[in-house]
């Protein structure tokens, strides 16, 4: 069944012989050119008509060549000036158009140039003041151009390089009526009202009976509309605070520059090992120090040189208060773990925290690496907690953000023990990747934060990868491209 715009426009193509351009049909139709293409794809479909379309090149002066064509190339325009005695700086031409000029006229050995008392001076040659009285080729091609004469290729590409002609690529369509379509015309044509949408109006008066129903074809293409919506990132982030917050955790927050007090030696991390350096810190020139709690710090320094009170024997150095002054960028959230321990009360407890935030790290950047990325932390002060409560959680975690393939790995980190690394499976590199390090605070971590020593489970994933694996990504650098095309074809970020 043909809709009312397709027996239009087929009666308009039989009144003209089967023979026609969508622009005369949407002149005769009385339709919009829009709707006429949209149609005539349908009838296209149906094997009634047939639409015929050739890409045809021309050539076209920009807006730049109709001024060289008004008012003569710059070139021209600069040894005319030279001629009169113009000034350099009072010849009509911008800064950029007159350095452009001289080479051009030198170049053409219309000009020369000599330095006298530091001043450079601009005379025409012979050549010069013969070009003034002709036309070059470039002229006479611009005035071809303009009259849609051909010219010359060479002539063509010098004029294009100079942005002064463009080619521009126009698509010319014929529609013609196939048999069938002849056909169809010849069995009559009758164009009636039809109706798209039912109203209450028409349901209550019972008109619906008297009147057309427009057919829709629900397989035919339709514009894609992308909807608003945040950054992919911003919609992980907020996805995976609520992932924690669903988990009865309380979140925490910090600053992104912080002492190495706190990013370091109050994770029991020595200011004389290698260790100190596994995260490849960002250190900050100016504030360069800043301030720690005296009391803290005695604490953290007992538990470095001997081990405090507790059964440890610590890293066996002289601690440096100055070093732990340093102002660093925090390379883990970790950071805010510790903060938040040494605020705890005794009635505070159990409790459980998370944090999502941005940490920085000197890495060499690559498909899976970047300076600066966001990390969330968690952690979980019980007295009943255990190792199997950590791998609890972080599965239970991973799982949420849509991983089944997971495998934990025995590990060392300074501040915890047992320590574990957890990597997931990225299907796109057909590989490993490792994600998060976690495991249990060891003593001389919590001792002197909260008082006594109790069970911290402890992690921080940083979540870059997993929203590279969830979209698709084959390079974590992607998420920073601003590339909009891509950002909006993204899926809306939906997990668990």
């Amino acid at each position: 069944m043909l809709s009312k715009q397709e027996k239009i426009i087929l009666k308009v193509l039989g009144d003209l012989e089967g023979n026609s351009t969508p622009e005369e049909i949407a002149k005769l139709s009385g339709l919009p050119e829009v709707a006429v293409m949209r149609t005539l794809l349908y009838l296209s479909s149906k094997k009634l008509v047939l639409v015929d379309e050739k890409a045809i090149a021309s050539l076209a002066l920009t807006k730049e060549g109709e001024k060289s064509l008004d008012e003569g190339l710059i070139e021209k325009i600069l040894i005319k000036g030279i001629k009169e005695n113009i000034p350099l700086s009072k010849i009509e031409l911008t800064e950029e158009e007159r350095n452009i000029a001289i080479g051009i006229a030198r170049r053409n050995g219309w000009i020369s140039i000599e330095k006298i008392n530091d001043a450079l001076s601009f005379s025409l040659t012979n050549k010069g003041i013969i070009a003034l009285k002709e036309k070059t080729l470039e002229e006479i091609a611009l005035e071809d151009i303009h009259k849609k004469k051909i010219v010359n290729d060479n002539i063509l590409n010098i004029l294009i390089k100079r942005k002064l002609v463009e080619k521009k690529l126009d698509t010319v369509r014929k529609v013609f009526l196939t048999e069938l379509g002849k056909t169809e015309i010849s069995k009559g044509i009758e164009i009636t009202e039809e109706i798209s949408e039912l109203t209450p109006e028409i349901l209550k008066n019972q008109n619906w009976r008297n009147v057309t129903l427009k057919r829709f074809d629900v397989s035919s293409d339709v514009k894609v509309v992308y909807p608003s919506r945040k950054h992919f990132v911003n919609q992980a982030i907020e996805y995976i605070r609520k992932i924690w917050l669903e988990m009865g955790f309380r979140e925490m927050s910090g600053p992104m520059i912080d002492t190495s007090f706190w990013v370091f030696d109050a994770l029991f991390q020595p200011q004389d090992h290698p260790a100190r350096d596994m995260q490849d810190t960002f250190f900050v020139e100016s504030p360069r120090f800043g301030q720690i709690d005296p009391k803290l710090s005695d604490k953290i320094c007992a538990m470095h040189e001997h081990g405090g009170d507790i059964n440890s024997k610590g890293w066996g150095y002289n601690w440096d208060k100055k070093i732990s002054e340093e102002y660093v960028l925090r390379t883990h959230t970790t950071s805010l773990s510790v903060r938040t321990l040494s605020t705890l009360k005794p009635e505070d407890l159990p409790a459980k925290f998370f944090s999502v935030g941005k940490v920085f790290r000197n890495e060499k950047l690559d498909w899976k690496h970047l300076f600066e990325f966001y990390q969330t932390d968690g952690i979980v002060v019980d007295e009943d907690a255990n190792f199997k409560h950590l791998l609890g959680y972080l599965k239970r975690f991973l799982n949420k953000m849509g991983h089944s393939k997971i495998r934990f790995r025995p590990a060392y980190f300074p501040y915890t023990e047992p320590s574990i690394e957890v990597d997931i499976y990225n299907k796109n590199k057909g590989e490993w990747v490792e994600l998060l390090g976690a495991g249990i605070f060891r003593p001389e971590v919590v001792v002197p934060l909260l008082g006594k020593d109790v069970p911290v489970l402890a992690w921080g994933p940083g979540f870059g990868r997993l929203i590279m694996e969830y979209y698709g990504l084959t390079d974590i650098r992607q998420k920073y491209m601003n590339d909009l095309d891509m950002m909006k074809k993204l899926p809306i970020w939906i997990k668990g």
